[in-house]
């Protein structure tokens, strides 16, 4: 075998993983093309095809018995710790997302940001680090970036240098590459748990309290239609799994989603989601040809996992002819702004609706806006439950139920403040009671500390 020392750094597909520390037998360019050798020679003694037809752990158990016995072969000093290391990221190599593996296997880590080959972010409890992670070169970066996008049908090149994509744990996988990516080849992961969050987590969190979370349960309870607003990262989504483990179990629940991220619990559920176009530009299937699907599909309930154009409309007409109780998220600052962006969305469906029948649509359609926010320490919080009242003059009435007042920062950094209800009763609270739910005394009177 020829020594690792020969084999430059114009290798294709030799990986840089973590960085070697310091005080090892070899420097870091070494380390590097001492993996490139490994992964070469490697792909030269094992027969691919034949590893498909094994068992995953069976056949990761013979490909590292070979790589180790390359490393042996190898004419470089290596610790016991340093063997293993290499080992086990020219496995990643093989059977994996290279460098990318020991961060997907980080369960505490929710977005994994890729700028360039030279740079790796992840984002942990809503803040942002710096990783010493780091890929070879941009052409190893897009050796990875085709193993993602190969995998469900997709290819990204010159003539289509954007592309969404999922892994197989439901990740969702966002790719820009040169020429619209100055700098290089440009990933990004969301990543969503396996195990759902639950009530008692947002609570333990304090995202929400237990009393405002006993009225956005009664509301669902009660098939009052929400939207969940906030922006990217707050949480919607979350929110919205959790909201949805309170809708009946007799009920048949259909989900639309652009990628599919809702866990719901229920038995009864149809899941759709949109498909993109193909490598020709063709057959792609929007959300609003799902929504109005759905409608034929005898939904009691229809979850849109996020409103971001015309398909508004049909979601609205749906809450309005028989489906209450529906669900969705958007995207939006505020309360107020959620409702506009409704009305912008809708305004997408070309039908040169006047804005007053629009509008008339909203406060008839939704009950209940519900903003959370992503904190500058990283924190998630309900900021305002707010409650559609219907119209005054050309204007949807709203009023705030409960909010989120930010009282300042301590000195760890950790933004302090207290939920507080303003007051006002909801309209809704007839509603709530006619569907059997029992609500504490004062519950929309109290402050409550965060």
């Amino acid at each position: 075998m020829a020594n690792a020392k020969t084999f430059g750094p114009d290798m294709r597909i030799g990986s840089g993983t973590w960085a070697p520390p310091r005080n090892v037998g070899v420097s870091a360019r070494a380390y590097q093309d001492l993996k490139t050798t490994l992964h070469r020679e490697l792909i030269g003694q094992i027969d691919l095809e034949r590893l498909t037809t094994l068992e995953d752990v069976r056949a990761r158990s013979q490909v590292r018995e070979v790589i180790q016995g390359l490393i042996v072969k190898l004419d470089t000093p290596l610790s016991t710790v340093e063997r293993d290391r290499l080992s086990r990221e020219v496995l990643h190599e093989v059977f994996g997302l290279g460098p990318l593996e020991p961060l997907l296997q980080d369960v505490t880590i929710n977005d994994i940001l890729v700028n360039t080959a030279k740079q790796v972010y992840v984002e942990r409890n809503g803040v942002l680090e710096l990783t010493n992670v780091m890929f070879k070169d941009d052409a190893h970066l897009r050796h990875i970036i085709d193993k993602i996008v190969s995998t469900v049908g997709r290819r990204v090149d010159e003539s289509s240098p954007m592309c969404d994509a999922r892994l197989l744990d439901g990740s969702r996988v966002n790719v820009i590459i040169p020429p619209l990516a100055v700098d290089g080849p440009i990933l990004s992961i969301r990543r969503f748990g396996k195990i759902p969050i639950g009530t008692q987590q947002l609570i333990a969190n304090r995202t929400v309290t237990s009393p405002i979370f006993e009225v956005l349960k009664g509301a669902v309870r009660a098939k009052l239609s929400m939207v969940i607003s906030g922006g990217t990262g707050a949480g919607k989504t979350t929110l919205l799994n959790v909201m949805s483990g309170y809708i009946n179990d007799s009920e048949r629940i259909v989900t639309i989603e652009d990628s599919a991220e809702l866990q719901l619990q229920q038995a009864h559920v149809v899941r759709l989601e949109c498909r993109p176009p193909n490598v020709e530009g063709k057959g792609a299937v929007r959300q609003r040809e799902l929504v109005i699907n759905a409608l034929r599909m005898r939904p009691d309930r229809i979850i849109v996992g996020e409103v971001r154009g015309e398909e508004a409309l049909d979601m609205l007409q749906a809450m309005n002819t028989g489906h209450d109780g529906s669900l969705t998220t958007i995207h939006a600052n505020s309360p107020r702004d959620a409702v506009a962006r409704l009305e912008t969305m809708a305004l997408m469906s070309n039908l040169n609706l006047p804005e007053k029948a629009l509008r008339q649509q909203i406060a008839s359609a939704v009950s209940v806006v519900v903003q959370i926010a992503r904190l500058s320490d990283g924190t998630r919080r309900v900021t305002h439950v707010t409650e559609i009242t219907g119209m005054t003059g050309d204007v949807v009435a709203m009023q705030d139920i409960f909010i989120f007042e930010k009282l300042g920062i301590d000195v760890n950094g950790r933004v302090f403040g207290r939920f507080r209800a303003t007051g006002v009763a909801p309209k809704f609270a007839d509603k709530l009671k006619k569907a059997g739910i029992v609500l504490p005394p004062n519950i929309f009177e109290h402050s409550f500390e965060a």
